[in-house]
């Protein structure tokens, strides 16, 4: 089968996030498969940008999966500068729908870049093909701009997106969702209730499976002396800003007065110069930041902890369920998970792998960490497992892979 993937932020092992795009595409290529992706030029969220030299187009073959990366203007931010380039990379596949039809000769045509936009030349390329439609749905569109950032549901934007999640919803073929709880949702606007398949996130076990590489340079060294001093760490691994609620974490850290706990925040992100302010501010010296370390190196980080850390802010929208990365990582690495979160669904529970607290609750974050820290280590490992095991069995990309293709049939 010919499988086109239209995925505006598709990254790479090479260019980094988004890696979705790429694990599933591998699995498939390895399934017997042939895989394109198309994907812009510019990105906010990969590492490394695509080399186009100032020309339009660049083809490339990355692990058996065959890129094009289309030229688009660069932006900064959210705002006018980012739509533009959202339009120029539709149009331009709108354009040359013709063309990619009859040089991709694709079964299968997928639009998948988190807005919705991609849908209409998506279909365009599958009508002309003759290919079945397919709409993955990362986050809802137009809800989260709505429900996150305040937009107006009549503002002009926004009533584009939301035309174009309507016609997703009526004219694709099969919809394949990350979110779990999304089908009231979908349903009311325009999706026949057999479309519908769920595919959350995943991870590459042959990555954790290996033998990781050390972890060198400061990270490792401020982590090994932490462990010398016996302390019991209390980690977070990913991106610091408003959305992961780590306040709530620093505030946590102000009420646990056992000097064995030891909190380490590792990554980077737009709020993490305010958090390491606060932190100093607060007189917080049992709270440690980490600079971001390599992919390669995230199991070894993570084996450090004794207890992983992911929180969220109490939003409405997670009402329609969630599928974090890192939370699949944690899982990987066998850690215990304290989850702060109030959604629609709830792995950490699920698998049974740790403790789930409300939401921007300092209290009950900390009352939380004090139940993990009081267990014996023989139930935190227990846990750990209870996690690894559920991500292998149902969270692995060969799993996931697998489960996407039946859309596609």
């Amino acid at each position: 089968m010919n499988i086109l993937l239209i995925n505006h932020y598709a990254g790479s092992l090479k260019h980094g996030m988004e890696y979705r795009p790429f694990y599933l595409a591998r699995e498939w290529v390895r399934l017997g498969h042939t895989v394109r992706i198309i994907a812009s030029s510019q990105s906010h969220i990969r590492a490394q940008a695509p080399q186009l030299y100032g020309c339009d187009q660049l083809d490339e073959t990355i692990d058996g999966v065959g890129y094009r990366w289309v030229a688009t203007p660069a932006y900064r931010g959210n705002g006018g500068a980012r739509v533009a380039n959202m339009l120029a990379f539709v149009t331009r596949l709108h354009l040359h729908a013709r063309r990619l039809a009859a040089e991709f000769a694709p079964d299968v045509v997928i639009a998948s870049s988190t807005y919705p936009l991609d849908i209409w030349p998506a279909h365009r390329i599958a009508r002309c093909a003759g290919a079945r439609l397919l709409f993955e749905l990362h986050d809802l569109w137009p809800l989260s701009p709505i429900e996150l950032g305040g937009y107006s549901r009549r503002h002009p934007f926004i009533m584009l997106l939301q035309a174009a999640e309507n016609y997703a919803c009526r004219n694709a073929c099969a919809i394949v969702s990350i979110l779990p709880k999304v089908r009231d949702h979908l349903e009311a606007h325009g999706m026949a209730p057999h479309k519908l398949h769920i595919v959350p996130n995943g991870a590459d076990p042959a990555e954790w499976l290996a033998t990781p590489p050390a972890l060198d340079g400061i990270a490792g060294a401020r982590l090994a002396a932490l462990r010398s001093d016996g302390k019991f760490i209390v980690g977070y691994a990913g991106t610091h800003g408003l959305a992961n609620a780590l306040d709530t974490l620093l505030d946590a850290a102000r009420l646990v007065a056992d000097q064995r706990i030891a909190f380490v925040l590792a990554g980077g992100g737009p709020d993490k110069a305010r958090l390491v302010r606060l932190a100093m501010e607060r007189g917080l010296h049992n709270v440690h930041f980490l600079d971001p370390v390599p992919k390669q190196q995230v199991p070894a980080l993570l084996a450090y902890f004794d207890v992983a850390y992911i929180g969220w802010q109490r939003q409405r929208l997670y009402r329609y369920g969630i599928a974090p990365n890192k939370l699949i990582d944690y899982m990987m690495a066998g850690r215990p998970i304290l989850h702060s979160v109030e959604a629609g669904n709830d792995p950490v529970a699920e698998a049974g792998c740790g403790l789930t607290v409300a939401p921007q609750d300092p209290v009950a974050v900390a009352h939380g960490l004090l139940a993990l820290f009081t267990l014996d280590q023989q139930e935190r490992d227990a846990a750990g497992e209870r996690g690894r095991a559920y991500a292998m069995a149902k969270l692995s990309y060969p799993v996931l892979a697998r489960r996407f293709l039946q859309a596609c049939t």
